[in-house]
């Protein structure tokens, strides 16, 4: 047995500092989770507001030009309208905003993230181990903080997603960036781009494919933490999973799985289909 006096806790410090947040900083809170509710129920009342024909044909929509396959734009919208069939239409389009809100703001944190530490030798050696500890954490631990701050509801659920599914596209970002040619960059500086030019004009649209890659696991990551969002309060198809399993309804758990799985091709093959046309593109000139 390890002995007890060289035992060290941690707990009281951390669970301090939390505390200290909350008393000191609790109006900060209270205003970030003002302005993430709006823009969530903004976007779900969008999403379930509009027909769900006309829902069904935007996802098409965005199946064909992704990847200009009839198979691919009518299974899309085969498995969507099953979602509708199994009555889990009105769940799927709560859980397709809040991942849409998780989804929006990790590309506006981990884009620049990621071309920052491209760019700089020590933002890199240091974002990266705290990107390993971000995706070993168990997922679970990150609500214990969001559920202190944020109370319960859909803002923590989404701020827990956000911190376990942003290191991919920071990861990717940062490979696609840096496995750009240099070559390239040399001639685009010899003909007297700017730095910004050259990121914007040159960088950017080759390491594209790569970053749509990280949006791809970014967004499967997402989706991943839509049962355990459930736990705090958030709604959608992971309430109706956590309630299967606490009446021990399999069917109910069942329905609700097959909606997150059928949610995660239709997004998973969109996006795969529209890194592989940024892929293409360069490739036919």
């Amino acid at each position: 047995m390890f002995p007890d006096s060289l035992n060290l806790s941690i707990r009281g410090p951390v669970n301090d500092f939390i505390q200290a947040l909350v008393s000191g900083y609790g109006w900060v809170f209270k205003a970030i989770s003002a302005v993430i509710l709006k823009a969530v129920l903004f976007i779900e009342w969008i999403l379930r507001g509009l027909p769900w024909w006309v829902v069904i044909l935007i996802f098409m929509a965005l199946a064909w030009q992704s990847s200009k396959r009839w198979t691919l734009t009518v299974a899309v919208g085969i498995l969507l309208f099953f979602v509708g069939v199994l009555g889990l239409w009105d769940l799927t389009m709560q859980t397709l905003a809040l991942m849409l809100m998780a989804t929006i703001v990790s590309v506006v944190i981990g884009v620049p993230m990621g071309i920052l530490v491209a760019k700089s030798r020590v933002m890199r050696n240091i974002t990266l181990p705290v990107l390993d500890v971000m995706q070993t954490m168990p997922s679970f631990v990150y609500l214990i903080p969001a559920l202190m701050l944020f109370g319960l509801g859909k803002v923590p659920a989404i701020l827990a997603t956000i911190i376990y599914a942003v290191p991919p596209l920071i990861r990717l970002t940062d490979l696609g960036i840096r496995q750009v040619d240099h070559e390239v960059v040399e001639a685009a500086t010899a003909f007297g781009g700017s730095p910004n030019q050259i990121l914007f004009g040159v960088e950017l649209p080759l390491a594209t494919p790569t970053i749509m890659a990280g949006l791809n696991q970014t967004i499967m990551m997402a989706l991943s933490m839509v049962v355990v969002a459930s736990m705090i309060g958030a709604r959608g198809l992971g309430e109706q999973v956590l309630n299967g399993i606490q009446t021990l309804d399999v069917g109910k758990g069942l329905e609700a799985g097959i909606g997150i799985v059928i949610l995660a091709i239709v997004l998973d093959r969109i996006t795969q289909g529209f890194g592989k046309s940024q892929t293409e593109d360069p490739r036919n000139g």
